[in-house]
């Protein structure tokens, strides 16, 4: 989309130029933090690419610190709006561009470093391009350019054409939109597939919204870009091919298509639950291919305040990972980040080595994967302790209402939540997008994550494998007993005599 947007707006480039913009309604971008950067690649005066990259900052400004908020209703509080313009001209740093970008930055300095890392990996990236084409020739080069696209287009089509021809829909929902809490938001898709074309139409889901939640369209192409590569094509190149045999259809002003100035920050969960969607609309022609429903949330932490130590002011932030759906040939994962997310796990050492926080805990959440011949994945339990006075917590999540379903009799997992334990013993649920809580030293947010649906009657599910899981922990006698059958005798053992005479009286 970025690329685009410069291809639109710029008939002037020259070598050496650099291209910056984070604004999803003008620049290609999907929401603020994430800034990208493009740089046309010339050889012998004929522009022959693009290298371009995305990173998320932070902060980008907005109403609160890590910009994203979950109480937003207009793109203006979620940050500065960086316009499609020339980062670089000629090969010089446009200085005037990073000093307006700092300004608006509660953290100036890493927006500095960060800034600079992503120009210096685009000229990387424009060295090695050319030295492709010198290698090739530019005739050899456009022709292997045409005949990628063409491949990736071929490989789509004949892996559509192996799907059972027809129509499937599905229906789920996010939480809600932030604003009007408790009112859950639908996500409709209709798949259908005819021949080696395939169709996505988004009728039926949610007008765009007042929350945060809304996604720009170049954001919904992606998500279906990345569905069909998961369903039928993982080793497709990644390229504009895919697109000539899809078609998406997605309503104007609707949450997959919105307009400015709706507030976008969150787009990612909506994302997600398009994710869920597709697969679950698929199950009916591809059983053996769709997980259950996975955690589907990027449930985001953010900490920030003034550091005790060093009197600079700090942003944390961090997206937590939970359950990925259980499938046809094995459990689902415990603990990963699924769809089209790209973070890991941050080591507890390095978060209370540069911030005034502590974890007390981190662990995965016992029964929180979904029951079922193959066991939905376990969420992650992370609390984290304020170490002073003054801090800032801000948390966005889903899937803290509407749980992630099962597959072919598989049960649904485990919901999520933000706990606020105060040091006085009181305790508070908070809501699934909440801005600006004040922590005092010694305060801990508990971050729970949803787990993710299982697949196939529990009931199904071996003795050994259930034994497993009780020894591990990830159930306990109590979730063996009534969700798999599982007879435990009163010191805690196992009696497989009885647990074979009780889940055969059920089957």
């Amino acid at each position: 989309g970025s690329v685009e947007a410069v291809l639109a707006k710029y008939g002037d480039m020259q070598p050496g130029d650099m291209f910056i913009s984070n604004d999803p309604y003008s620049g290609g971008g999907t929401h603020l933090p994430d800034i990208a950067m493009v740089a046309p690649v010339f050889y012998e005066g004929t522009l022959v690419g693009f290298t371009a990259n995305i990173a998320h900052h932070a902060d980008v400004g907005g109403k609160v610190p890590g910009s994203t908020s979950g109480d937003a209703t207009s793109i203006f509080q979620e940050g500065i709006r960086i316009p499609l313009v020339r980062v670089c001209t000629a090969g010089q740093l446009n200085q005037d561009v990073v000093d307006f970008v700092q300004l608006n930055s509660r953290t100036p300095a890493e927006r500095d470093g960060d800034l600079g890392a992503q120009i210096a990996a685009n000229r990387t990236g424009v060295r090695r391009l050319a030295a492709v084409v010198a290698r090739y020739g530019i005739d050899t080069y456009f022709q292997g350019v045409e005949l990628l696209i063409d491949y990736a287009e071929k490989l789509m089509r004949a892996n559509i054409a192996r799907l059972p021809s027809g129509t499937y829909s599905f229906t789920d929902y996010l939480d809600d939109d932030g604003i009007h809490l408790g009112v859950p938001v639908p996500i409709t898709v209709t798949v259908k597939i005819e021949g080696d074309q395939a169709l996505v139409d988004f009728t039926g889901s949610s007008p765009q919204v007042s929350g945060p939640i809304n996604v720009p369209l170049n954001g919904t192409l992606a998500t279906i870009f990345y569905c069909f590569k998961a369903l039928i094509g993982s080793d497709i190149p990644s390229n504009h091919g895919i697109y000539r045999a899809l078609s998406v259809v997605a309503p104007d002003r609707s949450i997959v298509n919105c307009r400015p100035p709706a507030p976008v920050g969150e787009r990612i969960d909506t994302c997600q639950r398009i994710a869920d969607t597709f697969f679950g609309a698929m199950f009916a022609a591809a059983p053996e291919r769709v997980i259950a429903a996975s955690n589907s949330s990027v449930t985001t932490a953010t900490f920030s305040g003034i550091h005790p130590d060093t009197g600079d002011f700090y942003v944390y932030l961090e997206t937590i990972a939970g359950g990925m759906g259980a499938h046809a040939h094995g459990d689902g994962l415990s603990g990963v980040q699924v769809h089209m997310t790209n973070t890991s796990n941050l080591a507890v050492e390095a978060l209370e080595r540069e911030y005034p926080l502590l974890v007390e805990r981190y662990r995965f959440l016992i029964d929180s994967g979904g029951p079922g011949h193959n066991r939905g994945g376990l969420g992650i339990q992370r609390d984290i302790r304020a170490l002073h006075d003054g801090v800032v917590f801000s948390g966005l999540a889903d899937r803290q209402q509407h749980a992630p379903w099962g597959l072919a009799g598989g049960r649904e997992g485990a919901t999520g939540k933000y706990l606020l334990q105060r040091t006085d013993g009181s305790s508070q649920v908070l809501s699934s997008k909440v801005s600006n809580v004040d922590l005092h030293a010694e305060d801990t947010i508990s971050v729970r994550t949803p787990g993710a649906g299982g697949y196939g009657s529990p009931h199904q599910r071996e003795s050994e494998r259930i034994k497993r899981d009780l020894i591990e922990g990830k159930i306990s006698a109590r979730a063996a007993a009534e969700e798999y059958g599982m007879v435990i005798t009163d010191t805690g053992a196992v009696d497989d005599e009885g647990t074979a005479r009780a889940r055969s009286q059920r089957d």
